[in-house]
């Protein structure tokens, strides 16, 4: 359905994108990551023309959508896109804004336009907001009629840019969902996303860009399970693992929890998992603290790392210290005894070794 040859985009003297090729084939559903910066939106905005490319081609079943004979209105017709930002308009309401599509520029009578429309409404399940105005909405809502909005004109292909980004982390999943079911009934589409679970279940394949390119592309088991390329590697490694370094007792643990909540947000976590990591994290680093703060201060700190396994579904929490340092869970201290039993309650095992001078303890939650 699309095919992208050698795609160059500058602005000024900035390449944003260097040179990009691509396919995307009728029904497939494309997801495309990596880290900011690296010209994943810019991508997406040239598939569709609202950034005019420096260089290269673009064909939309067949037709090079650049070429100066190119019906650009009509080829874009076949493209929708959902932004992070909804762009609603706040003047319409719902049923406004999913009909003056279709109303002014395909021609359907208003009558046929709100039918489609309560179709639509019923899909992302808002069928009772017809007449609602966008600022009535929450963010979720208003996501998911910038969808409806986008299906009202029929296209054949979506491109969604972070659709969930400006979201609260509650409302991401009802988006998700919508998107999900699109995915199921063969709407094809390329979705750039911070949402690695997400992208992993819903994708054909997976688009990694990096430094201008599409620098790595596979199956979601091939990019996620066993990337080729290192820093589709190193990337991978990033967004799986999170690491806290804890130099003494007088840490920031206002920051850290907040780092730990984004962790479980990324992997799209339970609230009550997101719950149990923290009461885990909390009651470990307050058995290591007990032993004392000065010989953990003085032998270089505790590094913190968290990890998570979309494989096995199964999250690690790792405390590494210096070897001096005392065990916390062999210890036997009278006031350790309801820190033990809660770790005890959450994890489904403990395992601590001695390895090249280092104390590593690892706790794997339970599921």
């Amino acid at each position: 359905m699309i095919q992208v040859e050698h795609l160059i985009k500058m602005y000024g003297d900035l390449t944003v994108l260097r040179d990009v090729n691509a396919e995307i084939k009728k029904g497939e559903v494309i997801s495309i990551i990596g880290p900011s910066g690296t010209g994943k939106s810019t991508f997406l905005r040239c598939l569709n023309l609202l950034d005019a490319p420096t260089d290269g081609s673009i064909y939309i079943d067949g037709q090079d959508i650049l070429s100066a004979k190119a019906n650009v209105p009509l080829l874009r017709r076949k493209m929708g896109m959902v932004f992070q930002n909804f762009n609603l308009f706040e003047h319409l309401s719902v049923m406004g804004n999913l009909t003056i599509g279709p109303i002014k520029l395909l021609g359907r009578s208003r009558e046929v336009a709100k039918a489609r429309a309560r179709e639509l409404l019923k899909i992302v399940g808002l069928a009772e907001k017809e007449n609602a105005f966008p600022s009535e909405l929450s963010g979720g809502q208003k996501q998911r009629i910038a969808i409806a909005r986008c299906l009202s004109m029929e296209p054949e292909i979506i491109l969604f840019d972070e659709p969930t980004s400006a979201l609260d982390p509650t409302m991401v999943s009802e988006v998700l969902s919508v998107i999900r079911r699109l995915a199921k009934e063969g709407m094809t589409m390329a979705i750039v996303t911070h949402e690695m679970k997400f992208a992993h279940d819903v994708s054909s394949r997976i688009f990694y860009m990096d430094q201008g390119v599409i620098y790595e592309e596979g199956t979601p088991h091939e990019i996620f399970t066993a990337p080729r390329k290192n820093l589709t590697r190193t990337f991978i490694n990033r967004i799986r693992s999170f690491h806290f370094h804890i130099a003494n007792a007088n840490y920031d643990l206002y920051a850290l929890n907040a780092e730990v909540e984004n962790f479980g947000e990324k992997h799209i976590f339970t609230p009550s998992r997101r719950n149990a990591v923290l009461l885990l994290v909390e009651e470990v680093l307050q058995l290591c603290f007990s032993i004392g703060d000065e010989a953990i201060a003085n032998t270089g700190g505790v590094d913190l790392n968290l990890s998570y396994s979309e494989n096995t579904d199964v999250v690690e929490v790792m405390l590494e210290s210096h070897a001096s340092i005392e065990s916390v869970m062999t210890r036997h201290e009278p006031d350790d005894g309801l820190s033990k039993s809660i770790i005890a309650g959450l994890c489904a095992s403990t395992e601590e070794i001695v390895e090249a001078g280092r104390r590593k303890l690892t706790l794997k939650l339970k599921n």
